[in-house]
């Protein structure tokens, strides 16, 4: 029986997560069974009820609030122990079309993609400013450089993840999931897909996006620690290089200079060369030591990986057998 799991992480969602569950589909195309999923991140309100009233299937509950990253991760794991062989991730907001689910799984199933990103029409969106429409464009562009892929809407929360995909990311960030996976799929060369989605006009304002500063401050140090993460060797060699050249110009200058009879007026230029040259081999030493240590993430997360399958293997014996 091939399995749907919607998942919506939520926080105090009460006046939007009804509207998104009503237009969320029972029946899709390609699936035996489609089951919703509601992430609780530690609401106040009544967030948790809404969902049972609606039939949620599978309520997890996190006492905390723990962020949309961590909330997002709690979801897939739970989806992968409820037996889902594919996970459809969207907004409680109601921000995307519940109509375009179909679509969204359809590259899946025909083996095309592991994972599906929602495009959305950023330059039609009203709700968008035209500095939010900006970022959002600068965003995915540097997001398809640090990954090698070439997603058009990296921000965009409507995603759907074959069962494989989704054993493969572990999200280290707190404030999203939407940049690290699509990085982790290029690196992990799990096949991305990107198609046309529609929106809905969305009633309250975005919790991500607080302020333009305060978004383009947290994107940029969430997509800057995420390319230390995943290519620190190349990080820190191009950090390096910008102490070395004018370190090995400063110390060239010098030589030449000494060479021709004046050097001793000079002693600073060789100074400050040399703090310069052994600040690059400082940050070229760093760079290694961080590569061996990513390397290790590595096989920790292969060892994740493994954990969590035998993990949903006895969460299936036990559905089969009731022991």
């Amino acid at each position: 029986m091939k399995k749907l799991v919607v998942q919506i992480p939520c926080y105090n969602e009460e006046d939007t997560l009804a509207a998104t569950l009503s237009a969320l589909p029972r029946h899709v195309a390609g699936f035996d069974c489609v089951e919703w999923l509601v992430v609780d991140d530690g609401s106040t309100d009544r967030t948790a009820e809404i969902a049972r009233s609606f039939g949620v299937d599978h309520i997890v509950r996190l006492e905390q609030n723990q962020g949309l990253a961590r909330a997002f991760m709690a979801g897939l794991e739970a989806s992968l122990k409820a037996g889902a062989d594919v996970v459809v991730n969207t907004d409680a907001d109601n921000q995307y079309d519940a109509k375009c689910i179909t679509a969204l799984v359809a590259p899946i199933l025909r083996g095309e993609a592991s994972m599906v990103i929602g495009a959305r029409p950023i330059g039609d969106i009203e709700d968008f400013s035209l500095v939010k429409k900006w970022l959002q464009r600068l965003g995915s562009a540097v997001v398809r450089l640090a990954s090698g892929t070439n997603v058009p809407d990296a921000p965009s929360g409507f995603r759907a993840i074959h069962r494989e995909a989704a054993l493969k990311l572990c999200v280290f960030s707190s404030y999203t999931y939407t940049l690290e996976t699509i990085i982790q799929a290029g690196r992990k060369n799990i096949a991305l897909a990107s198609i046309p989605v529609a929106v809905n006009r969305v009633e309250r304002p975005s919790r991500l996006v607080k302020s333009v500063p305060s978004y383009l401050k947290r994107s940029t140090l969430t997509i800057l620690r995420i390319f230390i993460l995943y290519k620190p060797l190349r990080f820190f060699v191009a950090l390096g290089t910008l102490f070395l050249v004018p370190g090995v110009a400063l110390g060239g200058r010098f030589v030449w200079i000494y060479l021709a009879g004046d050097g001793a007026g000079h002693i600073q230029s060789l100074i400050l060369a040399s703090i310069l040259i052994v600040t690059a081999v400082i940050v070229y030493v760093a760079g290694v030591l961080s590569d061996l240590i990513a390397a290790n993430r590595v096989l920790l997360e292969e060892i994740r990986a493994r954990q969590l399958r035998a993990s949903i293997a006895e969460a299936a014996r036990i559905a089969e057998t009731g022991k």
